[in-house]
């Protein structure tokens, strides 16, 4: 089989912790081709893990003239939708890290050229790899829940601030721990109730610790002068079903309630919960149940009978789509109504008011 052409844009710590070491386990692919502002980074993912004459570039339309069979888009958020779309016009297929783009508008782009140049466009939403996720989504298909008219979507830590990169930069990245971290456990929500119908939205963002000094982060003090985006945010979704999501988003609340890119779920059969590894409740034979999943192997994907981290059964999908030998796990379709909802929340913080949904959905 021949060995696919890939170029990545973007070399920073998403790519370095993520996607260099995943296409390096899997195999299968020559990485020909690295492109980062700073030409250090990219000097040293090409040297890591550069096929023999990779070529390093500062600008991405450079890369984007070789021939390759697909592009890694992991930059900052505001860049997302242009260098995607571009990618896809130049006949590459995408996968780009979440989220999808900054707003609604940007990802319509995304969807559009993908569309229009007959490629494929995925996300990064690892967490969906999990074996505890996979096996809640197959008992969640299986009807095990019944309708799922209630979730939580979990995305809280206590003081655990990104003090690196751009994720305190408004401009940039579009928002703080919302379109962050939260973006994960609203995919991860969604996906599992496979409902993408959302009607209205209510959130509330905060700044209520962006200038605290002295702040027990777990990356050291933050640069209060630099925190430009929400420290907190909340959101109330109504479905179009009528089912009520709700979403909890902090990088630094004063809580004990930690729980990342996880959700909870209330159906009318059984519920579920990542609380101490995946719980399902309900009723049976007239007596009130608890099964649980082994938590100490739930955290990983399992590929060929062994354990591997989410990330790479991710990679593993998006290359047999490539090759035409799968389909996509994430649709830009759906991570296109993440995106919307993310953006409603931040509009009704605004705002003030509730967020109504005009959103078209294909079945």
């Amino acid at each position: 089989m021949d060995k696919l052409k890939a170029g990545f844009i973007g070399c920073g710590d998403i790519a370095q912790g993520k996607y260099f070491p995943s296409f390096k386990a899997l195999g299968g692919v020559d990485m020909l081709a690295f492109c980062d502002t700073a030409p250090a980074k990219a000097d040293i993912a090409s040297a890591q893990y550069g096929a023999p004459g990779a070529k390093v570039f500062t600008d991405y339309q450079d890369l984007l003239a070789m021939d390759l069979d697909f592009v890694i888009v992991s930059t900052p958020n505001r860049s997302h939708s242009y260098i995607s779309v571009d990618a896809l016009k130049s006949g590459k297929h995408v996968m780009c890290e979440k989220p999808m783009a900054i707003n609604t508008l940007e990802a319509g782009k995304m969807l559009a050229a993908s569309r229009e140049a007959g490629k494929l466009l995925t996300v990064g939403y690892q967490n969906r790899y999990r074996s505890d996720s996979q096996y809640l989504k197959k008992a969640a298909e299986a009807g095990v829940l019944g309708e799922v008219y209630f979730a939580r979507a979990n995305a809280l830590r206590r003081r655990a601030v990104p003090t690196w990169g751009v994720f305190l930069n408004e401009n940039e990245q579009g928002g703080g721990p919302l379109i962050d971290i939260g973006t994960h456990a609203l995919d991860l929500t969604l996906w599992i109730m496979d409902n993408y119908k959302p009607r209205y939205a209510v959130g509330t963002t905060y700044h209520k610790l962006n200038k605290d000094r002295n702040t027990g982060n777990m990356w050291g003090d933050w640069n209060p002068d630099a925190f430009t985006v929400e420290d907190s945010a909340f959101g109330f979704i109504v479905m179009e079903n009528g089912a009520t999501v709700t979403i909890n988003a902090s990088w630094a609340l004063n809580t004990l309630e930690v729980e990342e890119a996880t959700c909870t779920l209330s159906g009318t059969k059984a519920g579920a919960d990542f609380h101490d590894g995946l719980r399902i409740n309900g009723v049976r034979h007239n007596q009130q149940y608890v099964e649980t999943l082994n938590k100490e192997t739930s955290s990983f994907a399992i590929l060929e009978g062994r354990q591997v981290k989410p990330a790479v059964l991710e990679i593993q999908t998006f290359l047999k789509a490539v090759r035409g030998e799968g389909k996509l796990c994430v649709l830009p379709e759906q991570a296109l109504t993440v995106t919307h909802i993310l953006e409603g929340i931040y509009e009704s913080s605004r705002s003030g008011e509730p967020y109504y949904f005009n959103l078209k959905t294909e079945d």
